[in-house]
């Protein structure tokens, strides 16, 4: 947590001057980056959602396996009750015992056609779940071609700038414990406010280094004085003068 000091005014805007250079050199790596973090995140979140698709899937596939096999076995036992009925029928005393035979006999037939278009419909169905199943296989394939070449290029991009990046790190970590807590607090959520991450900025050719807006001379006269901390009217940066901004040196 960053502690209040008896510093003066100068030596305030001084210290978040210091830290704007450095924490704008930090953006400046994020900036390389752009926004290879998110999309390789989002990326291996699709392409797990596409493994885990694949998975059911397969499941389904051997699903229907096991469904086709238990109507195969359904075939193989109403084939062999009827022939069993059949063999039966030689030996029929009466027209009755061969009516009820005949009607086992076209039963067994029945559950054997049944059967069949059960296993013909499960096919149907196999044959579109191995399209989808070679679909996710093609799919899985492609994003993970395109992960690997942004991981390749984040890595590249990691590399070229961690020694760097972890030097400014540092360098923000300390700075923000030499800054008031309550201007600290301030510098964030102006920060926070712009894509740019501008919180601090100098007054350049009469006008706010942030919006751009005219700051007039009288005004300009109070920053020069360092007598307290001023903000732009137009978009609540901090205002530093251009001499101050200067001196202050980060590497």
């Amino acid at each position: 947590m960053a502690v209040a000091k008896d510093y003066s005014v100068q030596d305030k805007l001084a210290g978040l001057v210091r830290l704007q250079k450095i924490d704008s050199k930090l953006d400046e790596f994020a900036v390389l980056k752009g926004e290879l973090p998110m999309e390789v995140s989002d990326l291996e979140d699709e392409i797990q959602g596409l493994h885990s698709r694949k998975v059911r899937i397969e499941e389904e596939i051997n699903g229907i396996n096991d469904y086709i096999e238990t109507r195969k076995e359904a075939i193989k036992e109403a084939e062999a009750l009827g022939k069993k009925y059949e063999k039966q029928s030689e030996n029929v005393k009466n027209s009755r015992e061969f009516e009820a035979i005949n009607k086992e006999i076209e039963m067994q037939q029945l559950e054997v056609k049944l059967a069949e278009k059960h296993i013909k419909d499960a096919n149907e169905e196999m044959g579109e779940k191995v399209r989808n199943l070679d679909a996710a296989k093609k799919q899985i394939a492609t994003k993970e071609g395109i992960l690997n070449h942004k991981k390749s290029e984040l890595e590249k991009i990691i590399v070229d700038t961690e020694k760097e990046e972890k030097h400014f790190k540092k360098l923000s970590d300390k700075a923000r414990e030499e800054v008031d807590e309550r201007l600290l607090y301030s510098y964030d959520r102006i920060r926070s406010s712009y894509r740019n991450g501008l919180a601090v900025v100098p007054v350049e050719r009469d006008a706010c280094g942030g919006c751009f807006n005219a700051i007039p001379p009288q005004r300009q006269s109070e920053i020069r004085l360092h007598k307290k901390i001023i903000v732009c009217e137009n978009c609540g940066r901090i205002l530093a003068d251009e001499a101050l901004t200067e001196s202050v040196a980060v590497k």
